[in-house]
């Protein structure tokens, strides 16, 4: 069986090929994996520790929006599953330039579905009927396509109307349209998730939780838009692998699961909470992380909170989140403390956990 994983050198892609070279398909080992990953500023090979050159890791640099070697990619490996998670994910930098999320998140989405169409229509055509009828494509998107919720309004379920607010989420409720519109159109065996904010190792410092963890530790400023009382589910990047395989194999073609943590928390008591954490971990002689809490004019558009409804992936798939948000926490303050080298490596000139996102394009 052969697995196609697109965005697998970034953070929860690179977490799903560690996951599958290790432990398999649920289980089941053997699974060759390609790794397709443009190896943009997010996607790094860094986070690929002891699975880089494994035998049953195939690794093809590429961009999802050039058709030619998306084609000879599916021709070459034949794939019996896709996991399409390459995108542009940060809604600030999404504010700065939105047209690399058009790009990338829109029109590679767009080149990706009719390049897979093709192979999977050509299946039934060479006979390959069980192969064809067992194929599978798994969009993974986000909660921000459904816009913002109240704060008393209960969490987004599956049906909810597409409301997105940002380039970023325009863009990713886009690819959700194509990716229902193949479906509906051709037939075509398409599974969208929709997730809650991840975190957990690996994750490139321009999020929440990292950033505000090397903040503290090279003692600058920690950046809290607005009035830091947005509100976030999270979600431990583990459980969300977990879920998108309980998906790929067990899904229902042309359906969507929301995944979710069920762990509410505001931007700032994310924040206190880590600052506590460090001060506990890696004490310093600095005073209080908290005193490098700044508050700073809110982004454009901000949503003021996400949260999915989870329970149709519990009920339908016998998936539930493991990981405590607490317990989750520690887990990746402790790793980010002991893998500095792992951000000195990953950070470079371009990006010095500076602020994006302020509104000029």
């Amino acid at each position: 069986m052969t697995i196609l994983v697109t965005g697998g050198a970034g953070f929860i892609g690179s977490a799903v090929v560690r996951r599958l070279i290790n432990d398999g398909l649920l289980g089941q080992k053997g699974q060759r994996v390609v790794n397709v990953d443009a190896l943009t500023y997010a996607g790094n090979l860094d986070s690929l520790p002891g699975v880089l050159d494994h035998p049953n890791h195939i690794l093809v640099e590429a961009d999802i929006c050039d058709a030619s070697p998306m084609e000879e990619i599916f021709a070459t490996h034949q794939p019996d599953y896709v996991l399409h998670l390459a995108a542009e994910s940060h809604v600030d930098r999404s504010i700065d330039g939105p047209m690399p999320f058009v790009q990338t998140n829109m029109v590679g989405t767009s080149v990706l579905l009719e390049t897979a169409l093709a192979y999977w229509q050509n299946l039934s055509a060479k006979g390959a009927r069980d192969r064809a009828a067992s194929f599978r494509f798994l969009h993974v998107s986000t909660d921000e396509v459904y816009g913002d919720l109240s704060a008393d309004a209960p969490a987004f379920s599956e049906d909810h109307p597409y409301q997105p607010s940002s380039p970023y989420s325009a863009s990713k409720a886009s690819a959700d349209h194509m990716v229902r519109a193949w479906h509906r159109t051709y037939g075509f065996p398409a599974v969208i998730t929709n997730c809650s904010n991840n975190y957990g190792p690996y994750q490139f410092p321009e999020k929440l939780i990292p950033k505000t963890i090397l903040s503290i530790l090279n003692h600058q400023p920690i950046d809290v838009y607005g009035d830091g009382l947005q509100v976030r589910d999270w979600l431990f990047v583990d459980d969300h692998v977990q879920a998108l395989l309980q998906v790929l194999v067990h899904g229902i073609v042309g359906e969507t699961y929301n995944i979710g943590g069920d762990s509410e928390r505001t931007n700032i008591d994310v924040v206190r909470t880590i600052c506590a954490i460090v001060d506990r971990l890696h004490p310093a002689a600095r005073g209080k992380s908290e005193d490098l809490i700044h508050f700073v004019k809110d982004r454009p558009g901000h949503d003021r909170r996400y949260a999915v409804d989870s329970r149709k992936i519990k009920a339908k798939l016998g998936w539930s989140a493991n990981q405590s948000f607490d317990a989750g926490l520690e887990k990746t303050v402790q790793w980010y403390l002991n893998n500095q080298t792992w951000c000195e490596r990953v950070l470079d000139g371009s990006y010095l956990l500076n602020r994006l996102g302020e509104g000029s394009v």
